[in-house]
């Protein structure tokens, strides 16, 4: 395979068509209960009115619970109502905010809909991919793969901005989106990878493009079409270099295993990705605003 230089195409426009802002990440949907907390003293806050609904302590868990059409909290052991069907809990200056168990960058946003708790992470999307690569792929493999991977996953979040937008947010945090495991799965490397390509995405005809990719093919990728009967020209059929790795997945776009046999062989990034979306070209979205 002919290695080759990289040109990085700055798309005027880019920015209005496809905006790169913070973006909104499902945790939690229909649960009867949820635990949340913060690294630091913080408050509650009542979206719908920007009041204080408590104070909240550092380094302490809390439950929250749906009440009627609104939600109660337990504190010092008993149920207090919150007088709101949509709160949000912002950290303190540098800190985290906690759900399932994990820390996560941002903030949360608590929603009763239905009765039913929804818990989504509102968070820049630098720092959302920082929770994902590490998530997607093993932090002890090649930068260059990781790179390859940063960049893949930032333009499949920007591609499908709303994708999840009757739930109220963007994307899950499963595989069936992308893996997200917010600030408690980040390593050095993995931000790394992320800051080194901070911006880029992969486009095809002034478009970011949904970027799939799998952990391995098999042997040879398959488009779109084969999987699921719509043609997307920039992915095609190509050897996958995942060497006798099991197909795991659907096989379309960039194979991460594949990916890492071409970084131990000394391809870059682009020229990984360059390899498995075809006519793709590199642009930076500004996300200044984030």
């Amino acid at each position: 395979m002919k290695k080759f230089l990289l040109y990085i195409f700055l798309i005027v426009g880019l920015l209005s068509a496809n905006p790169c802002y913070a973006i909104k990440i499902g945790l939690q949907v229909n649960a009867s209960w949820v635990g949340v907390g913060s690294s630091g003293a913080t408050s509650l806050i009542d979206a719908n009115t920007n009041k204080t609904v408590t104070r909240i302590a550092g380094m302490k868990g809390y439950e929250i619970v749906p009440y009627k059409n609104t939600m109660a909290i337990k504190l010092d052991g008993k149920f207090y109502q919150i007088y709101s069907d949509n709160v949000v809990l912002k950290p303190p200056t540098n800190g985290f905010i906690s759900a399932k168990n994990k820390w996560y960058r941002g903030y949360l946003i608590i929603q009763n809909k239905n009765q039913k708790l929804t818990v989504i992470n509102n968070v820049g999307m630098e720092d959302y991919l920082k929770g994902v690569v590490p998530s997607e792929m093993p932090s002890s493999w090649e930068l260059e793969a990781l790179k390859a991977q940063a960049i893949a996953a930032r333009s499949y979040a920007i591609a499908n901005l709303g994708k999840r937008a009757s739930f109220g947010f963007d994307l899950k945090d499963t595989p069936e989106d992308q893996a997200y495991g917010g600030a408690t799965a980040e390593t050095s490397k993995t931000n790394t990878a992320v800051e080194e390509t901070s911006g880029l995405v992969l486009t095809y005809n002034y478009k970011v493009v949904s970027a799939f990719y799998s952990a391995s093919a098999g042997g040879q990728t398959v488009t779109s079409k084969q999987a699921w009967g719509n043609d997307l020209p920039y992915l095609r059929s190509v050897p996958s270099f995942d060497g006798n790795v099991k197909k795991n997945g659907h096989g379309i776009g960039m194979s991460q295993h594949g990916a890492n046999n071409l970084a131990k062989q000394g391809y870059n990034a682009y020229q990984i990705l360059q390899y498995f979306y075809k006519n793709v070209k590199f642009a930076r979205a500004n996300d200044s605003s984030v």
